[in-house]
């Protein structure tokens, strides 16, 4: 990966967007894109877009999320820890003893505590603790002292960042789905330095808000932008460690490409030049399987105004939905590439309705 380009990986990765709270996140993606956009324009929702074209009929509306599941704070004791809510979906047994940040007026450290093990019940041992029996101390002794730096509605986010592993492997605390920020991002800077999109074809490339609680940005931005045709990027689950069923979930392994999702969820028109792309330009793909909707942005696209072509890529990742994510950074890249391609085939006169003998 070019070093500006992982770059801006590495802080869009690190820096706090939970569902709600994206606009930093969102700040990052319009620094990164402006260069290489011919518009970048953010609407009342948060939802932020980098657009190629933006006079042309045809429009394809590119979307990564860039929200992150977190914390949210909703009382403070009298004896100054503050208890909280949980934004987006999490294992409760991850956040006990982890270090976190609350993002206040300034950011503040703090620890997530729970009775030690010694001080348990014997029955409290034998089943995992719900986020309403944790709390958050930053150290006050009371409520004054905490209030004099926290409020109620402040986020939090574990106290992880971006680390190289071996090889192209990363982990990081937000590449659900700040990667697929990066992807719709990257595919704008490909397309305007390789070039290759047809002069009536629009690219919208939205870094969409509120993912991880109902898809809420996806909605309102497809209803605005009003393409015909999109791509969704998300992170998928890798199958490729133990205790995880192929013949259950179907095999999906890190380092071999990007996927595409088959099934209700995806135009079969998208699904075939996508693939041909991919084919085309050498970029291994990895073909993943959906009976019926997903829980991606490509689920509200699809069914925004009268119907949306849309196809899902993804990412295969490891550990979803906790602070240690890991995936490859090729497949990151990969990913970037495959979108763009397709983005090039597409054409002002591309017809994606279903039909028999295409």
């Amino acid at each position: 990966m070019r070093a500006e380009s992982l770059s801006f990986l590495k802080e869009l990765v690190n820096t706090p967007s939970p569902s709600g709270y994206e606009e930093r996140a969102a700040e990052v993606f319009r620094q990164y894109t402006r260069p290489y956009s011919d518009d970048v324009a953010t609407d009342v929702h948060g939802n932020v877009a980098a657009i190629l074209n933006p006079a042309a009929e045809m429009k394809i509306m590119l979307a990564g999320h860039i929200d992150e599941i977190g914390f949210i704070i909703h009382y403070i004791s009298e004896d100054g820890l503050l208890y909280f809510s949980g934004i987006g979906g999490h294992d409760s047994v991850i956040p006990v003893g982890q270090r976190v940040w609350i993002h206040s007026a300034t950011r503040v450290p703090g620890i997530i505590g729970r009775k030690a093990i010694h001080l348990l019940e014997d029955e409290e041992r034998k089943k995992k603790p719900e986020l309403r029996d944790l709390w958050i101390d930053i150290g006050a002794q009371n409520r004054a002292e905490a209030e004099n730096l926290v409020q109620l509605g402040d986020v939090v986010t574990f106290q992880y960042e971006f680390q190289h592993l071996i090889g192209d492997r990363a982990t990081a605390r937000g590449f659900d789905n700040k990667m697929g920020g990066f992807i719709v991002a990257e595919t704008i800077r490909l397309l305007k330095e390789e070039g290759g999109l047809h002069p009536g074809v629009g690219v919208y490339a939205v870094g969409t808000v509120q993912e991880e609680i109902g898809l809420r940005g996806a909605r309102t931005a497809s209803f605005n932008i009003a393409p015909q045709t999109g791509l969704a990027v998300d992170v998928n689950h890798a199958i490729d460690y133990p205790g995880v069923s192929k013949t259950r979930y179907g095999a999906l392994d890190i380092g071999k490409g990007p996927s595409v999702m088959r099934g209700a969820n995806s135009n079969p028109i998208v699904f075939k030049m996508v693939t041909e792309a991919a084919r085309e330009d050498g970029i291994p793909y990895q073909v993943d399987v959906a009976p019926g909707g997903t829980g991606t942005d490509g689920n509200a696209m699809q069914i925004s105004r009268g119907g949306m072509a849309v196809g899902i890529l993804g990412v295969a990742l490891r550990y979803m939905h906790t602070p240690c994510e890991l995936l490859s950074l090729t497949d990151v890249e990969n990913c970037a590439r495959l979108m763009a391609a397709y983005c090039r085939r597409v054409l002002p006169t591309t017809d994606f309705t279903p039909r028999l003998g295409i």
